[in-house]
């Protein structure tokens, strides 16, 4: 506002600033005076037309998402009403619209050499003539509040001195209208939220649907004062079913059937907007052959959809209000009351639901394939299905007579030794082995959880037989250590003949040969180190120590398996970079092990990185430790799977499919535990994957 002030005061003499200021002073006096919507925008329309000039001026107020909500002509010293949608067309169309759009104030001298100005029938040029018009936005915290146009009847009679002038008193008016439109919308919405008040209320009175559907329909009439409320649900193949009506005729709406697309009812459904129709014969939406009910004449209606869960599950219709005419407000009540209806009907569903699973429970729970047990919180069995029964060999009178550890051994370390995670609703699991009254031992895995059963908080007890699992998992062992064992002593013979080929035949004038030749010394290298890897896991994992171990930079390391992957990197055009910090101490380790590890993890981040992406190898001093990392660009890695992916046989599911055991990072981690290190990752979905690792100093 001062840049305009400045303007004008340096544009005229020494009496004309003192009479801007005056004016500009007068002018914010008078817009803070007043707080409602309708005073504010007249105000700042007379005021233009007293100190700039004009015959006429007009004001959209736009909302918060910049659509026209709001508005007020003045012609002279007359206040026009209903004007909204004509100025919506100026906003859609003409020159208002221009200038918000633009973010620019406009002088125009003459409008009938600009095509910016919309005219319409009364505006022909054959009978108002052309116009001189200033059209201003008015802007408050940096965002369009609404749009100012002046407008004279002799072209010229606007000058860039109006123009500055305008632009001030728009300055000025912006806040002003900004903050009498929220006074409005404060004012409307605390009538609004007492009504729905008073619904809520009411409506959440009860939690049988039948009420609930007829007491949301009792306080739609009371608010909205129309003779009969409908309320209507989506079901089966998206068809709108009537389930409910009160008032006039309401038995004739109760199961009607509108099939889906068809209506307005379809509309309101499909668009999920709410609308206020004045007369059904002017709007095409509403189908009188699917609407119009013979013995029940629809003249008005409002329809808003009711929603659940983000989902359209229903209309709420309120008919022919008593007036003749509905409420400004009408669409907001009716707002407000379909989304107190949403929730409330959601929540009626969902305990007759409540009440029919409960029952459909204890059906289930005797007809369960599991065997489930139900205890209370110190492990007293309560109840037994049949299945748990048939699997401890035990009579249900038995079973109530024992403990559920007498079962089983129930793991307290799986178990939360305090149950704050089974009081939390969370579910346990672990392996352990039910003694049967036989005393034949049976491998299960034990789910706990909580469970409501008789309006009492228990624990239920799901014993799943997994010995046929078990005796695969056996198998599937003996088979991977015969591989790796198998493959060793061929895998070694071809290693020395591929080493025999290097040296003993001159291949170096042939560049296929040497190529040929070095892919197969890459692809037995990296077999070889997956064998190796095969048996450090199994060797780790039965508890055996780490071998030698020497002192060794880790720059050496880190070059060996750069050199290693430089290949597999370069044809899919990925940068290999480096970030080791200077003078780091000597770590002490198994040196083809770890080698192995920082490959692994650097081919691993080249399998995830996409084409052209970047990988980088670090390392720094972390107290007593030399802490190593990898870094990719890749997709990253959820952080419900950062635990899990260092398990044996473990691949992520994603987009791509990538090959692979699964054994890599498992060696990973049991060789750098073995060392008395830790590894992990740090990632977030699609910003890449940071795994590093401890080692320890010489």
């Amino acid at each position: 506002m001062l840049y305009f002030i400045r303007r004008i005061v340096t544009a005229v003499s020494d009496d004309e600033s003192r009479y801007s200021l005056e004016l500009l002073y007068n002018v914010s006096r008078e817009l803070a005076s007043a707080l409602e919507l309708h005073t504010v925008l007249q105000r700042v329309i007379f005021q233009s037309l007293k100190y700039v000039g004009g015959e006429r001026g007009s004001i959209v107020v736009l909302d918060d998402n910049g659509r026209p909500v709001d508005s007020v002509i003045v012609y002279g010293d007359r206040v026009l009403d209903n004007t909204t949608q004509q100025l919506r067309e100026t906003v859609d169309r003409g020159l208002a619209g221009w200038v918000l759009r633009q973010q620019q104030a406009v002088l125009l001298p003459d409008t009938s050499r600009d095509a910016r100005w919309l005219r319409r029938p009364d505006d022909a040029a054959d009978r108002s003539g052309a116009k001189s018009v200033i059209c201003v936005p008015l802007v408050a915290r940096e965002r369009p509040v609404g749009v100012l146009t002046l407008v004279h009847p002799i072209p010229n009679s606007f000058n860039q001195d109006h123009l500055a002038l305008i632009k001030a008193i728009a300055d000025l008016a912006g806040i002003a209208v900004l903050n009498a439109r929220l006074y409005t919308e404060s004012q409307r919405q605390a009538r609004v939220m007492t009504a729905l008040a008073n619904s809520a209320v009411s409506i959440n009175a009860t939690l049988r649907l039948d009420d609930v559907l007829n007491t949301i329909l009792d306080e739609t009439i009371k608010a909205l004062q129309v003779e009969t409320a409908a309320l209507a649900l989506v079901e089966g193949n998206n068809d709108i079913v009537f389930r409910a009506a009160v008032g006039v005729q309401a038995g004739s709406l109760i199961g009607r059937h509108i099939p889906s697309g068809k209506g307005l009812v379809s509309w309101v459904v499909r668009q999920g907007q709410g609308v206020v129709i004045a007369d059904v014969k002017e709007d095409a939406r509403f189908v009188p052959e699917v609407e119009q009910f013979s013995n029940f004449k629809i003249n008005a209606l409002s329809a808003t959809p009711i929603y659940a869960q983000g989902n359209v599950i229903g209309i709420l219709e309120a008919i022919n209000p008593i007036s003749d005419a509905f409420d400004p407000d009408a669409l907001l009540v009716m707002t407000g009351i379909s989304s107190l209806a949403g929730s409330t009907i959601l929540h009626a569903q969902l305990f007759e639901r409540l009440q029919a699973a409960h029952q459909r429970y204890r059906e289930l729970f005797e007809d369960s394939i599991d065997p489930i047990l139900i205890t209370n919180w110190d492990e007293k069995i309560l109840e037994a299905n049949h299945q748990a029964v048939n699997l401890s060999g035990y009579t249900t009178h038995e079973l109530r007579t024992m403990k559920i550890s007498d079962l089983h051994k129930v793991d307290p370390a799986e178990l939360d030794a305090n149950t704050e995670g089974l009081r939390a609703g969370q579910t346990q699991s672990y392996e352990s082995v039910l003694k049967s009254k036989t005393g034949q031992d049976v491998q299960i895995q034990v789910y706990v959880s909580k469970v409501s059963f008789e309006n009492l908080n228990l624990l239920q007890w799901i014993f799943h037989d997994v010995t046929e699992r078990k005796h695969l998992d056996d198998l599937r062992e003996d088979l991977t250590a015969m591989i790796y064992h198998d493959l060793r002593s061929p895998l070694a013979n071809i290693i020395s003949s591929l080493e025999m080929l290097s040296t003993s035949f001159p291949l170096e004038d042939s560049e296929m040969a040497q190529s040929v030749l070095k892919i197969a010394q890459r692809s037995t290298a990296r077999i070889q180190r997956l064998l190796s890897s095969l048996l450090d896991v199994d060797r780790l994992e039965s508890g055996q120590p780490i071998g030698e171990r020497k002192s060794i930079s880790i720059n050496m390391i880190a070059e060996d398996a750069l050199n290693a992957v430089q290949p597999v990197a370069e044809n899919r055009r990925q940068s290999l970079d480096t970030a080791i910090a200077t003078n780091l101490p000597q770590v002490t380790v198994d040196v083809d092990m770890i080698r192995r590890v920082v490959i692994n993890l650097l081919e691993n981040a080249s399998k995830y990185t996409p084409q052209g992406g970047k990988i980088e190898l670090g390392a720094k001093l972390t107290g007593d430790w030399v802490q190593v990392w990898i870094q990719d660009n890749g997709p990253g890695i959820p952080l419900a799977d950062q635990e899990r992916i260092f398990d044996k046989f473990t691949r992520l599911k994603g987009k791509t499919t990538t090959s692979g055991l699964g054994v890599g990072l498992a060696f990973c981690r049991l060789a750098v535990q073995g060392h008395g290190g830790r590894i992990w990752v740090e990632s977030i979905p699609g910003q890449g994957a940071r795994f590093a690792f401890t080692l320890p100093i010489e």
